[in-house]
């Protein structure tokens, strides 16, 4: 039950858990995305105020007029304020350089090399250094010196750094919400389909016999409909069911007043032939009697069955039982047939009491003392036991008659089975009943080998009182 139970659940959870989870991926995903197009939106920003800062970056650049030479002098860079703020402000992530056409770098950070752009236009380029991706605008500039090449470098461009800043401010908060949602969706889900888990147990866990309402009361208003028609359906079951079990005991009662008056005359006839000697006419007479014995005992077996039924006990409340007087009861109920037959009845009794039904136990304790008697040979003997054992209380009737073999011993349990070979008169009900009987008091019939080997010993365990 365990397995199917954790089967059942882990299905409904990987669904719930999948439907809720994928909205929150999605949602993640719309988030890395917005920040993207967040970060390339910067991204271009920060391009134009490169190239704002290009002109300002080249009005730095003064070239001195020559003293007494024809040759011109190296420029000399006098950082125009707004570019000074400019690298200021991004300090460590920054970088300006003035290199002549070669691309030797001639004033700034020297790490700034490149070749020198094929025109006048601004170009952009991206370059890594120290771990950090720069974005670098270089541009040519024409001088009474000669050409030169001005590269100013931003290191914050987001776009540059956008893997990393996906990764750190919204991949890994959204991995992070994901696995506490995950958690906190699994412990809801299982809260709210411990409901219906419950019911689904309650209902394995009952009797075929059971066919009460179930309770409404804690199931979730999705599932009261399924509940609902799960009563209907047990009311029409246990109505039937009603209708049937009447309709034998009907039957039986109505049939145990004429059968028993038939078995009197019959007896009376019996008597009479053996009387008179006539031969033919007692044997004719003793059959009938058989006969009639064997309907009329089924007539009563059918009653008891249709009475001992658990479903029809529900809700009928028990009451303390001795169980050493239902025995000493059984002994002088049974003494005379025991007798007739030769076979030696004993007790073995101590204090002991269940809760129950008496009628039923004592119906239960007359089938198996009956059938102990009735297929023990002559000279045979059966024993009537009663015992407190710990919590339990423990029935038990013993003889060493033929017993029943290992592979019999289930299906002698069932109604209507005899064991083949087997002579007496009986219907296959006996056991059956007490098996009934047993089952609506909490327990179950136990067959086993009698002392030494021999015999049957049918033992029931109750709670004890």
């Amino acid at each position: 039950m365990n397995t199917r139970r954790s089967q059942v659940f882990r299905g409904l959870q990987r669904r719930l858990l999948v439907l809720l989870l994928l909205p929150l991926v999605m949602l993640a995903l719309l988030s890395a995305w917005i920040d993207y197009r967040s970060a390339d939106s910067a991204a271009l920003q920060q391009d134009a105020k490169l190239l704002r800062m290009a002109p300002l970056l080249a009005d730095s650049i003064i070239v001195p007029p020559p003293e007494g030479s024809p040759a011109p002098q190296l420029p000399q860079v006098l950082l125009a304020p707004p570019v000074e703020e400019f690298l200021k402000d991004r300090h460590g992530v920054s970088a300006w350089s003035l290199a002549d056409d070669v691309g030797r770098v001639l004033q700034g950070d020297g790490w700034l090399e490149s070749p020198a752009p094929g025109t006048r236009e601004p170009e952009f380029l991206s370059r890594e250094y120290e771990g950090v991706l720069y974005r670098i605008l270089a541009q040519r500039i024409v001088t009474p010196a000669g050409d030169f090449v001005m590269q100013l470098a931003d290191g914050s461009d987001p776009r540059q750094n956008w893997g990393r800043a996906v990764l750190i401010r919204a991949l890994l908060p959204n991995l992070v919400l994901l696995a506490l949602g995950a958690l906190a969706m699994q412990m809801a889900v299982r809260a709210a389909l411990k409901p219906l888990l419950d019911l689904k147990d309650a209902v394995e866990r009952r009797s075929p016999r059971d066919l009460s309402p179930l309770d409404e009361g804690p199931t979730p208003d999705e599932v009261r409909p399924l509940v609902q028609s799960l009563n209907r359906l047990f009311g029409m079951v246990n109505t039937q069911s009603d209708s049937q079990r009447r309709f034998v005991a009907d039957a039986a009662h109505q049939l145990r007043t004429p059968l028993a008056a038939l078995q009197s005359q019959v007896e009376a006839w019996a008597h009479a032939a053996d009387e008179h000697g006539v031969r033919l006419q007692a044997g004719d007479v003793r059959a009938m009697r058989d006969a009639t014995r064997r309907t009329s005992q089924l007539a009563h077996q059918l009653l008891a069955l249709s009475r001992a039924d658990s479903h029809a006990l529900h809700g009928q409340p028990g009451a303390p039982v001795d169980l050493k007087a239902l025995c000493n009861a059984m002994i002088e109920i049974h003494f005379a047939a025991a007798l007739d037959r030769q076979v030696d009845l004993g007790l073995d009794c101590e204090p002991a009491t269940v809760v129950g039904q008496e009628w039923l136990l004592r119906e239960m304790l007359s089938n198996l003392v009956d059938n102990a008697v009735k297929y023990t040979a002559a000279g045979g003997s059966v024993t009537v036991r009663c015992r407190r054992d710990g919590m339990n209380a423990v029935l038990e009737v013993e003889d060493d008659g033929p017993g029943i073999a290992l592979e019999e011993r289930a299906r002698v349990l069932e109604r209507f089975y005899r064991v083949r070979g087997t002579g007496g008169e009986g219907n296959g009900l006996g056991l059956a009943i007490a098996e009934e009987i047993a089952r609506s008091h909490g327990s179950r019939l136990q067959l086993e080998a009698g002392a030494g080997g021999r015999g049957l010993r049918v033992k029931a365990e109750f709670l004890a009182d």
